[in-house]
């Protein structure tokens, strides 16, 4: 019953979420087929696991686990209803004093099941005026473990207009989420190489005012 409610729950979440922000996607130099992934992308806004996951066709997202912070997605009842059952989210606590096992290791267990998962490498909503925050290690550290896996670069677009920092009701503007080219980690590249060249991917994918006009 309650994977049920989940599917239903997660059929009116994408019908809500394409009606508040017309969102779309736009694959460039890349098909959604179903392949396994990692989809990386940046981080602005509460709304960015949702519309990555909106966006991808339903056999993919069926598919498809966001990697989401326990302590937001179990603070409240509904929310640890929608972060595992809706989302089938793989829950990492950011506490480290709360974790009881490796979260890489846990990563690496959803990818071994079959899953594609969408993460968020700069580790929390970046609230200031640079394109992306730092990477931290966890992408080049999963990237390791299963190099064989596609890591897509995706940039949401619009979406802390749409959900702006501190906001619960949504604002209806166009959203559009990106998803670039394939990676992998390069035969010998370092770590600090690596997270360069990904965010490097990522930031090439952020429309520029030209884009726009």
């Amino acid at each position: 019953m309650r994977r049920i409610l989940a599917n239903i729950a997660g059929q009116f979440l994408a019908l809500f979420a394409q009606f508040i922000t017309s969102a779309r996607a736009d694959w460039r130099g890349i098909e959604p087929v179903n392949k396994q992934r990692i989809y990386f992308a940046n981080h602005t806004s509460n709304a960015d696991l949702p519309i990555v996951w909106t966006v991808l066709p339903p056999a993919l997202r069926r598919v498809t686990r966001p990697v989401a912070a326990a302590d937001y997605w179990l603070k409240t009842k509904a929310r640890a209803f929608i972060g595992p059952e809706v989302f089938r989210a793989v829950l990492i606590d950011r506490r480290s004093e709360h974790q009881t096992e490796d979260p890489i290791a846990k990563i690496v267990a959803a990818l071994d099941e079959g899953s594609s998962i969408i993460i968020f490498p700069e580790g929390g909503r970046n609230r200031s005026d640079d394109p992306l925050m730092k990477f931290k290690a966890g992408l080049y550290n999963i990237a390791m473990e299963r190099p064989h896996v596609d890591l897509v670069p995706t940039w949401i677009d619009n979406i802390n207009s749409v959900m702006p920092s501190g906001e619960v009701i949504p604002v209806p503007l166009g959203c559009t989420v990106i998803f670039g080219e394939a990676m992998h980690v390069a035969k010998d590249e370092d770590k600090d190489a690596f997270l360069t060249r990904a965010s490097n991917a990522l930031v090439a994918l952020m429309p520029r005012r030209e884009d726009a006009a």
